[in-house]
């Protein structure tokens, strides 16, 4: 945030346009470094009333943004548009922390729910390379492996979450037996809510996560210490996390608002013009480290085998809308015929 505030000032029209700023972040320890980074006044900031932690930030105002007030919430729903305000929403990395629903297709051509029992053994072995041990859970490069207190177990007959969340007929003509789906039923409602504000208040969103835009069965993961860990391993202890299905979004999206994408990061930021702002700033130093470095995120960012092809971008606007934004119109078949990634010169 305090990056595209500091971007947003070389509009100045759109920067005095900016009328606040709010954060959906529960963590009071994230909220206390926002708060700092985006030089939040202490003297000027009401806390929430917590009798186990008087010092997380509620409301402030930014000193060096002109007195930008900047508010914080625990769920999306606690946010009051205003109706004389443009919403613009940007969602980073943040539907992948949402929680999500697994089903298996059984032999009997039907839908089992996934569900987590606790261990037989708090040192029952998480199964191949440390993967969460059920059928044929995917390998994983772990943290930590030494306590196991849960496990993925099977429904018997069909569950109630099975026969709602699946109803759709592509989950039927789709999926073959043995075949597992992860679907985010709160990644829907939250999408149509952000949907319907940006519709009804001709604002605009855009989402940036990891993930595909169909429907996959494995990713849910642990990451512990910037690793992969046993997410059924230590409750509480790591971040939980799973791949986002961009077409689940889009389709609970469907006629509130009009959704562009997803297009790979590194297109969406090729596009965007990343190495002409590459370029400027490695004309505005002559530190070597600092222009290695400079190359490098922006190698990190882009490269396929980086951040560049598994993260996705989205963009969101109202139904009206007319046109497809510039990073999202179909390359025509001369840009097809140039190379993606231009020599970036020092």
């Amino acid at each position: 945030m305090d990056d595209m505030l500091r971007a947003a000032k070389r509009f100045p029209q759109f920067s005095a346009s900016i009328k606040g700023v709010h954060l959906v972040e529960r963590s009071p320890e994230l909220r206390k470094l926002q708060h700092d980074k985006l030089d939040c006044s202490w003297e000027q900031t009401s806390l929430v009333e917590d009798k186990h932690d008087s010092s997380t930030p509620k409301r402030s105002v930014s000193r060096s943004r002109g007195q930008l007030e900047v508010s914080w919430y625990d769920v999306l729903e606690e946010i009051s548009v205003d109706s004389n305000c443009v919403p613009l929403v940007i969602a980073h990395e943040f539907f992948d922390a949402l929680p999500i629903y697994k089903f298996e297709k059984g032999s009997d051509n039907l839908w089992h729910e996934i569900l987590v029992d606790v261990a037989d053994s708090d040192n029952e072995p998480a199964g191949a390379g440390g993967a969460p041990k059920f059928a044929s859970s995917p390998q994983l490069s772990v943290a930590d492996t030494s306590a196991c207190h849960f496990k993925f177990v099977r429904t018997r007959n069909v569950s109630a979450n099975a026969a709602l969340l699946l109803r759709d007929k592509r989950f039927d003509a789709q999926f073959d037996k043995g075949d597992r789906v992860e679907v985010s039923p709160e990644s829907a409602r939250i999408m149509a809510q952000l949907a319907e504000w940006i519709s009804t208040h001709q604002g605009m969103g855009l989402i940036v996560d990891y993930g595909q835009d169909w429907t996959q069965g494995d990713t849910f993961r642990g990451i512990k210490s910037h690793k992969f860990a046993n997410p059924l391993s230590l409750p509480g202890s790591m971040d939980l996390t799973a791949d986002v299905d961009f077409s689940y979004l889009r389709f609970a999206a469907r006629g509130l608002a009009a959704c562009h994408g997803p297009v790979e990061q590194g297109t969406f930021l090729h596009a965007m013009g990343i190495q002409a702002r590459l370029q400027q700033l490695l004309q505005s130093t002559q530190d070597k480290k600092v222009q290695k470095s400079l190359v490098d995120c922006y190698k990190r960012l882009t490269d396929p085998h980086s951040m560049g092809r598994v993260y996705k971008v989205m963009a969101v606007l109202p139904e009206s809308a007319t046109g497809i934004p510039i990073p999202f119109t179909p390359p025509t078949k001369e840009e097809l015929n140039k190379p993606k990634v231009e020599k970036i010169t020092k």
